[in-house]
C-alpha cells in the first residue's frame, strides 16, 4: 500500500501493477500493466502532437512551428555530430528523443487529483535498458557493416605507442561496452531520484497537515513551496535527460560511422 498508519511509501509509485491478466505464452503470463498503458499514452500523445503539426501550411501556426522546431533541432544535432551521413539516422534519434521526452513529462502530470496514478516509464531500468540496447545495437550493426573488422581500430586511438596498444585496446573496449549501461542508468537514476524526493515532500505536507495547524505552517507550507520548485526542476530534468540520451546516441553512432 502507498499509505499505512500515516506513512507514505515513496517507492509505491514505481510498482508495476497488472491491469489485465491477458494470456499465457510459453509458460509466461502476458499481461497489460500500468507501465505498458503509460507507454501507450506516450506514443498516442506523440502521435497526436506530430499529426497536428504536419499540416505543411505556407504560414505555419504555433503547433506546426513547434513540430518543425523539434525536427530542426534533431537535424542540426545530427549534422553537427555526424555530418551529412547523420541524416539517415535522424528519424530514429528523433523518435527516441520525443518518446523519452513525452514519457518523462507525462509522468509529472498532476493526474492524482483525478484519481489516476501517474507512472513514469523511464524510471524503470528495464525500459531505459531496452532503449540503450537498441541504440547500442545500431552502433554495432553500422560499425561492422561499414568497416568490417576495421571497426576494432576504434579501440586503438591514432598515435598510440606500439607497446601500449594491448593495454589501451582493453581499456577502450571496456569503456565501449559500458556505454549502454551508463546510458540506461543515467536516465533511470535521474527520473527515479526526483520522483522519490517529490513523494517524500508530499508525505511531509500530508502528515504535517494531519498533525495540526502548527505543524502545517512550520513544515507543510515550506515543503509545499519546495515541491513547486522541485517540480519545475524535474520538468527541466525531463527535457535535459531526453536531450542527453539523444545526444550520446548520436555521438556513439558517429563513432561507428566515422571511426573517430
Amino acid at each position: 500500500m502507498a499509505t499505512e498508519e500515516g506513512k507514505i511509501d515513496p517507492m509505491y509509485q514505481f510498482e508495476v501493477q497488472t491491469i489485465f491478466e491477458g494470456f499465457s505464452l510459453g509458460g509466461q503470463q502476458i499481461a497489460l500493466t500500468n507501465s505498458a498503458v503509460w507507454m501507450m499514452f506516450s506514443v498516442a500523445a506523440l502521435w497526436a502532437f506530430m499529426l497536428g503539426g504536419m499540416k505543411r501550411e505556407l504560414v505555419p501556426g504555433r503547433w506546426q512551428m513547434m513540430v518543425e522546431g523539434f525536427t530542426g533541432f534533431i537535424d542540426n544535432m545530427m549534422d553537427a555530430n555526424i555530418g551529412p551521413a547523420g541524416r539517415k539516422y535522424a528519424p530514429y534519434v528523433f523518435s527516441l528523443f520525443m518518446f523519452i521526452l513525452f514519457s518523462n513529462v507525462l509522468g509529472l502530470l498532476p493526474v492524482g487529483v483525478l484519481g489516476l496514478h501517474p507512472f513514469t516509464v523511464t524510471s524503470h531500468l528495464t525500459v531505459t535498458g531496452v532503449l540503450a540496447i537498441i541504440s547500442f545495437s545500431i552502433v554495432l550493426i553500422v560499425g561492422f557493416a561499414k568497416h568490417k573488422l576495421h571497426f576494432f581500430s576504434l579501440f586503438v586511438p591514432h598515435g598510440t605507442p606500439l607497446p601500449m596498444i594491448p593495454f589501451i585496446f582493453i581499456v577502450e573496449l571496456l569503456s565501449f561496452l559500458v556505454r549502454p549501461f551508463s546510458l540506461a542508468l543515467r536516465l533511470f537514476v535521474a527520473m527515479t531520484a526526483g520522483h522519490i524526493l517529490l513523494k517524500v515532500l508530499a508525505g511531509f505536507v500530508i502528515n504535517s497537515s494531519n498533525a495540526g495547524a502548527g505543524y502545517g505552517v512550520l513544515v507543510g507550507i515550506p515543503s509545499f513551496a519546495l515541491m513547486i520548485g522541485i517540480s519545475a526542476l524535474e520538468l527541466l530534468v525531463a527535457v535535459v535527460q531526453a536531450y542527453v540520451f539523444a545526444l550520446l546516441t548520436s555521438l556513439y553512432i558517429n563513432d561507428a560511422e566515422n571511426l573517430h
